[in-house]
């Protein structure tokens, strides 16, 4: 399955036009930057996930890394790869000048993983957890954290990992047990975490571990946690990695998918206590982990969208190759000739398309909120729409990756459940993504209290509203009639869908999911109606490809008939609220088999 091309047109479509990164680039003074530059970006990167990565991506699967001898072995390649990776630039792409990265702008980054994430996911998780940890340390270190390990960090001679979770606490991290006791000008810490993505390997100098641990004398619950930079190794006087610090693997699970990624139980101070550095203040460490935990949850968002575009391409590859019967002259069929293959191809077609307008689309928030730091009421606002976005980029577009990749499969048929044929693999991956960096559930819970209730429906309101301003505009069109009502019927489920919570705040963990999911659809279709509007505008000049934005025009306005569409079963589910949820008793739930 080494079947892979970026899909270039989409993704120019989407930053040049959708996202307007040219007047983007001119407003901001980024005078070598422009939507032409970055598609150079993304075709060096193809180029190198051909060369490196699409092939390693079914050996690793089949090869999965090993601990022996108390060292994590990764799958044989993947070190030559990542030596590639770092030595062309790539992982110090958007990271601060001020550390040795390029500066580029976040949109370019995300563009670019998905990239990777399409050619080899297992791969593209160790780079993620690093940038995650050059986020938390930039923004809550203090200067000798910063200079120590940032330099390193960016440029990926060194990668990073996030230690959150324990056996017995799961996502309860008011749980945690790890602790942490200060010596010197250091502490000493001690405790396991399970699930700890990329946790040992050789493939980089050395490994910064960021660590949530208790202080003695820390008050009870998640107020009580402490971040620490753990290395692998300590750091000597010319600031290298040295001497080996107290922590070690000490066994890999064994996963459904991403079988390349090592997922390691960690063990600190099993001697004399792993020496660590705390970033911040005492007792602050989860909000300070949350920077890092956000950034990787939209990074998993992309990868959602990394993966459906796979299985789309392959998917489509196989139906336009794959002959299955004839018609009544006798000629050959190939399946992308029947309906209910060209249903299932246009759900993955125009669902990946959703996805990635909004993938990008929150990850240029991020530039837009960089781009504005000396107006502190512009960045404050792009900060709350990326906090507001962020928990349907995880949950919405990992949800819908399981639908499409099990599409794919159902494509192929029977061939389709074969590990040969490559999608077996691709589903079997997909499958964490809705679990890591906070389950969907507590997803649409972060959703509903913190980003919808917490402000009593500011963010949720300013959406709305700019989605009427699109609604006004498809009303307009003369080829928006369609998703202009599919729209409209979506936008006042999303508005019923936030008075009703705000009128029944007691049910909110019940309908959270489908308040998500609601979200999802609405989005999604807000950002696909938008391109309608631009590929039309297009047509209507004479400007671009006009076979590409004909077949925008049928997307979109397919993704207004079949996913737009859903909003209103997701608004009758949160109306039902959690009565009929709530109502069984434990015993009940087995009443069947008594």
């Amino acid at each position: 399955m080494s079947v892979y091309r970026h899909p270039y047109k989409e993704a120019d479509f989407v930053i040049r036009h959708l996202l307007a990164f040219d007047d983007f680039c001119r407003d901001n003074a980024l005078d070598d930057l422009n939507s032409d530059f970055s598609q150079q970006i993304l075709t060096q990167a193809e180029k190198f996930a051909a060369k490196y990565l699409l092939e390693q991506n079914r050996q690793g699967d089949l090869q999965p890394p090993q601990l022996i001898a108390g060292k994590v072995l990764e799958t044989v390649g993947f070190a030559d790869s990542y030596r590639a990776f770092i030595e062309q630039g790539w992982a110090s792409l958007s990271a601060s000048e001020q550390y040795g990265g390029q500066g580029l702008p976040n949109i370019l980054a995300v563009a670019c993983n998905e990239i990777w994430q399409s050619a080899n996911l297992s791969f593209s998780l160790c780079p993620l957890l690093g940038q995650g940890a050059i986020t938390a340390i930039e923004r809550h270190g203090s200067s000798e954290l910063k200079q120590q390990f940032l330099q390193k960090l960016v440029s990926g001679e060194w990668t990073g990992t996030m230690n959150l979770t324990e056996a017995a606490a799961g996502s309860d991290l008011a749980a945690i047990r790890s602790r942490a006791v200060a010596e010197g000008d250091h502490y000493k810490i001690y405790g396991q975490k399970i699930f700890i993505t990329w946790g040992d390997h050789q493939m980089s100098d050395n490994i910064i571990h960021l660590v949530l641990a208790r202080l003695p004398d820390a008050p009870p619950g998640v107020k009580g946690l402490s971040l620490f930079v753990v290395p692998k190794y300590l750091l000597d006087e010319k600031g290298e990695a040295g001497i080996k610090n107290d922590l070690r693997c000490i066994s890999l699970e064994h996963k459904l998918g991403i079988h390349a990624s090592p997922t390691c139980v960690m063990s600190y101070g099993d001697e004399n206590g792993a020496i660590g550095y705390i970033i911040g203040e005492n007792n602050y460490g989860l909000h300070y982990m949350f920077s890092m935990m956000n950034h990787a949850r939209q990074g998993v968002g992309v990868q959602g969208l990394g993966v459906s575009e796979r299985a789309y391409q392959v998917a489509l590859e196989y139906a336009g190759n794959r002959i299955q019967g004839t018609d009544r002259a006798g000629n050959s069929l190939r399946i992308i000739e029947f309906g209910d293959v060209r249903r299932m191809l246009m759900l993955l077609k125009s669902g990946t398309e959703a996805m990635r307008a909004l993938c990008y689309y929150a990850g240029f928030e991020t530039d837009k909120k960089s781009a504005a730091a000396a107006n502190s009421e512009i960045a404050s606002q792009s900060a709350a729409r990326i906090d507001f976005l962020t928990p349907i980029v995880k949950g919405w577009c990992t949800e819908l990756t399981q639908e499409l990749v099990s599409l794919a499969m159902q494509v192929h048929g029977g061939a389709g459940y074969i590990e040969e044929a490559g999608i077996a693999q691709l589903v079997r991956d997909a499958r964490i993504l809705t679990i890591y960096e906070g389950t969907t559930g507590i997803q649409a819970l972060d959703l509903v209290k913190r980003k919808t209730l917490l402000d009593d429906g500011a963010q949720a309101g300013l959406m709305l509203a700019e989605i009427q301003q699109t609604l006004a505009q498809l009303e307009k069109s003369p080829r928006g009639d369609v998703i202009y009502h599919s729209l409209n019927t979506a936008l006042a489920d999303g508005r019923a869908a936030l008075d009703w919570l705000r009128a029944n705040v007691q049910q909110s963990s019940c309908v959270a999911g489908d308040y998500l999911q609601l979200w999802g659809y609405l989005t999604g279709g807000w950002l696909m109606a938008k391109s309608h509007l631009i590929a039309s505008n297009l047509l209507d000049n004479g400007l671009g490809d006009s076979d590409y934005l004909q077949a925008k025009l049928v997307t979109t306005k397919f993704y207004a008939e079949h996913f737009l569409v859903r909003t209103n079963t997701c608004l009758a589910s949160i109306k039902a609220g959690g009565d009929t949820i709530m109502s069984l008793s434990e015993q009940q739930f087995f009443s069947h088999v008594n």
